[in-house]
């Protein structure tokens, strides 16, 4: 074998009711596919992760000549084609050293195989076990309503980010069916946004146990509508959706170019609506802005209230890092609190995997934790940011953006084509570095902190009530993250 060495990761596969023919790998070809598993793990949202990567069986041959992936049904097997080989193919040849041809087959329909396949949890890295890939009986399945009982309004930080955004969804909990119907929460990854879904499904069901409520994403719906064209149980599909009493769907940008997947979720909706049950969505954009979803489902989903969730301020990302170090057993102090929420800017889920390095790196090495540890612990993090945003780069992104001269930014000119990019470069650096308001003012051809301090509370307001200015500092703020 050549390339580097593949990391040898705990697995097991049960062969007591194995038959002729079913798919098998042990050693080093087994440790191969669990350590590009692990890759993807790493790389994918969970929820893509579990549905299309986790339940894969993978047959390595003897001398590495070809990597054989047995996947459940056909629809699987196209998509995961269309979706994912190209970066299994990729991860497989940097594993290994050069490249290995990659064929997908169908899963014998014999096989029953149960792996214990390595996935990320949130307690870290172990063994999960995977049931064998039989199909769900829909009429039980409508009683498994998919909720995170961990997720709920108590363990969910409020601030000045996500406070309208909770408001409303509390407000739905507690009367389902009436106002804010559909609810639409929009913002980037790692925001909360699920998070928020689950609290509303969790405290209705601690009210109403009896409700029917179903947590999805929207790439399950998709999977669902293709079964049941192929199987032709329509009847059984409608029964499952039309009955519900609140429908929780995350990231509903995946509907975008499925035509039949939009059909089928506009008559739901409809059902929905008429019987007075409750819809609760997620997008990483607002409404108008997804991009190739029919314009009679978008004014469905703009005929409720959209609420935005926005990039935790300074305390409330502070705030997180207590609270949660608090529940992992470890008191994190308020300095040190303070310095990973400055450094740590974009979105909760960041935030909670830099908290996770310090802890580690605290207990590793049995020291205290202090500013000092966390900037050891960080300082991949910090040297990548330190690099990439500067205000400089952040005034030529704005300037580039909004196409004025970047000699614009340190001019007296004060016309709104100016002014107004101007002022979003000085939020931007005061939200994206860690220059004080003078220094900022200094860049901005030495203006007083005052100006700087008023284009930062000027944008940061506006950004709360216009959804156009939101978006194109969401784009900006992508953009200068890399």
């Amino acid at each position: 074998m050549v390339g580097s060495p593949i990391p040898h990761l705990s697995t097991e596969v049960d062969t007591s009711t194995m038959t002729e023919g079913t798919p098998t790998n042990t050693g080093a070809g087994h440790s191969l596919w669990q350590a590009c598993a692990e890759q993807l793990a790493q790389e994918l949202p969970e929820q893509q992760f579990n549905t299309w990567i986790k339940p894969l069986v993978a047959q390595v041959n003897d001398d590495f000549s070809k990597v054989t992936l047995f996947v459940a049904n056909r629809f699987k097997l196209d998509w995961i084609r269309a979706q994912y080989v190209g970066r299994i193919s990729a991860l497989l040849e940097k594993l290994y050293g050069q490249t290995i041809p990659l064929e997908l087959v169908l899963t014998p329909r014999e096989a029953q195989v149960r792996v214990h396949a390595t996935a990320l949890t949130p307690q870290g890295v172990g063994a999960i076990p995977e049931p064998a890939t039989a199909t769900e009986d829909p009429a039980q399945a409508q009683f498994k309503n998919r909720l995170n009982t961990a997720l709920t309004f108590d363990t969910l930080v409020e601030g000045t980010a996500n406070r309208m955004a909770r408001a409303a969804a509390m407000h739905v909990s507690g009367t389902p069916g009436q106002l804010y119907n559909p609810l639409f929460i929009y913002g980037g990854v790692g925001l909360g946004k699920t998070h928020l879904m689950h609290a509303v499904g969790n405290r209705l069901l601690a009210d109403r146990p009896d409700a029917k409520v179903l947590y999805i994403h929207a790439e399950q719906f998709v999977s669902d509508v293709v079964k049941a064209y192929q199987r032709k149980t329509f009847d059984e599909f409608k029964e499952r959706y039309h009955s519900l009493d609140l429908l929780l769907i995350d990231d509903v940008q995946f509907f975008a170019n499925k035509d039949r997947t939009q059909e089928e979720f506009f008559n739901a909706f409809e059902a929905l609506l008429t019987k007075k049950s409750h819809i609760v969505m997620t997008s990483d954009t607002y409404p108008k802005g997804l991009a190739d979803i029919h314009e009679r489902l978008v004014s469905r989903f703009d005929s409720g209230l959209t609420v935005a969730i926005e990039p935790p301020e300074l305390e409330m990302r502070v705030a997180i890092l207590i609270n949660k170090s608090r529940a992992e057993g470890t008191e994190m102090p308020e300095e040190v609190a303070f310095f990973v929420a400055k450094n740590v800017r974009s979105n909760v889920r960041e935030l909670e995997g830099a908290l996770r390095k310090c802890l580690a790196y605290s207990r590793f090495n049995q020291k205290e934790m202090s500013i000092q540890l966390a900037r050891e612990a960080l300082r991949d993090l910090l040297s990548i940011q330190n690099r990439q945003i500067s205000v400089e780069n952040i005034q030529k992104t704005v300037a580039d953006y909004y196409k004025i001269k970047v000699a614009d930014m340190y001019s007296k000119k004060r016309p709104a084509s100016i002014a107004r990019p101007r002022q979003i470069a000085m939020y931007l650096a005061k939200e994206l570095t860690q220059k004080s308001l003078p220094e900022i003012g200094e860049l901005f051809g030495g203006r007083d902190h005052t100006t700087v301090l008023h284009a930062v509370r000027k944008i940061g307001g506006e950004r709360q009530q216009l959804t156009e200015l939101n978006q194109q500092l969401h784009v900006l703020e992508q953009t200068l993250k890399g």
